[in-house]
This record gives structure tokens, C-alpha cells and sequence, in this order.
């Protein structure tokens, strides 16, 4: 088995424990629960690397046990839900998941997702020879530590968040549309559904700039999408 361990919080048996063998098949070792309290339990002792949460479980739900893993830890996290609506997704997004996805769903596709965000999660996280350091103006960025600086003080990032802020630093002055955006972090098409990256550029936007109504750092291109500004 990999060492890198993955826990599943989902209280339909036959659906966990299909996304089980499709992952250890891949070599992963999965840590599986069907409630949330256990999920909080087993996310301690585990220290898994990665989280896949169903939103409607017994005693805590999926909203709650990824809100409680988000005050800890950077590591991506993916929601499930049996909802067809916008609503679930953009409560889950709030609270710091990074992608989302609506049962009945392919276990490849689901797997397929898990592997581009452990792959994308890993490279940012990763040991580098240079110290991983960018900054413009009063924003730094450390992308060995996955931490994010503003005028000095530190600003709480999901994994997901920091990866579109990077893509975009390291980038500064392009424009990318929603769907380059989605592609390039995600690790997948976009599939038509711009409401994510928004949703996300608005956490964003909120935590690192003064007035996330007139931004300063990542500026809309109308029609377009966004850029990193190259004007500090």
C-alpha cells in the first residue's frame, strides 16, 4: 500500500466501500467511516493526506467535519452529495472544500479527481531547492509551507485557494479564462460550470485584499477572466 492515506466519510456502506477498492486498487490506503464524528476522530489519528466527505451524515455532518478539518490543515478536501442544487456546492466551497461532486457519480471519474488534486497538492507542498518564496507589495507567498502573508499577517488558505492565488502570481499579468483556471488546478475540464472558480475568487479576494470590492492584487478582465496584477 501507498503510504499516502485518504479518508472517506460516507454513510452509504456499498457506495463507501466501492470507492475503497477502487482506491486501494490504485495503491492508496484508505481510512473509511460512516459518520462524522468518527471522520474528525480518524482525521487525527491518521493524518491522512487527503479527505473525501459525504454532506449528509449521522451525528456531525459533511459541511461540519470539513470546517473542523479546514482549522487545521491544508490538505484537499472533496465533498459528495446526493443534491443536484448549486447550494450544497457553494456552502461547501465556502467553508473551505476544494471540489465537489454529485452522486450518482463514475468511481474513475471520482478517483480521477482524487489523484489531480493529491499530484497538484504534492508539488506545491513539496521540498524545493530555491525557498519557495514570492511576494508583491505587502502580499508573500511561501509555496513550500503553503502559507499566505498580508502586510506581515498571516491569512488562512484552503489548498485549493493558495494553488489558484500561485498559479496566478507566477503569472502575473496574464489573463487566464474560469475554464484555463479550473483545468490547470483541478486537473480536469471544466465541464461548463464557471460558478466554482467564482466562488472561489471571492474567498479569495475577501482574505487578502484591503477591499475585496476594489481589488488590488487579482483584477477582473471583464468577458475574460483574471490576472495577477502587474502593476505593483
Amino acid at each position: 500500500m501507498s503510504k499516502d492515506k485518504i479518508l472517506i466519510v460516507e454513510d452509504e456502506e456499498e457506495l463507501g466501500e466501492l470507492v475503497r477498492d477502487y482506491l486501494q486498487a490504485e495503491g492508496y490506503t484508505v481510512i473509511l467511516t460512516g459518520e462524522g464524528e468518527q471522520g474528525i476522530k480518524k482525521f487525527h489519528e491518521e493524518e491522512p493526506i487527503m479527505a473525501v466527505l459525504d454532506i449528509m451524515l449521522p451525528n456531525i455532518d459533511g459541511i461540519e467535519v470539513c470546517r473542523m478539518i479546514r482549522k487545521e490543515s491544508n490538505i484537499p478536501i472533496l465533498m459528495m452529495s446526493a443534491k443536484k442544487s448549486d447550494t450544497d456546492k457553494i456552502i461547501g466551497l465556502g467553508i473551505g472544500a476544494d471540489d465537489y461532486i454529485t452522486k450518482p457519480f463514475s468511481p474513475r471519474e471520482l478517483v480521477a479527481r482524487i489523484k489531480a488534486h493529491l499530484r497538484r497538492y504534492k508539488y506545491l507542498s513539496g521540498n524545493n531547492e530555491d525557498d519557495g518564496i514570492i511576494q508583491y507589495g505587502d502580499l508573500k507567498l511561501n509555496k513550500n509551507r503553503f502559507e499566505v502573508f498580508v502586510s506581515g499577517d498571516q491569512v488562512n488558505l484552503s489548498a485549493k485557494e493558495f494553488q489558484l492565488l500561485h498559479l496566478l502570481v507566477s503569472h502575473k499579468g496574464q489573463v487566464f479564462s474560469k475554464e484555463q483556471l479550473y483545468e490547470n488546478v483541478w486537473g480536469y475540464s471544466h465541464l461548463g460550470d464557471s460558478n466554482t472558480v467564482t466562488v472561489y475568487m471571492r474567498k479569495i479576494r475577501e482574505k487578502i485584499e484591503v477591499d475585496s470590492s476594489k481589488p488590488n492584487y487579482i483584477q477582473t478582465v471583464w468577458g475574460i477572466g483574471y490576472k495577477f496584477s502587474d502593476s505593483l
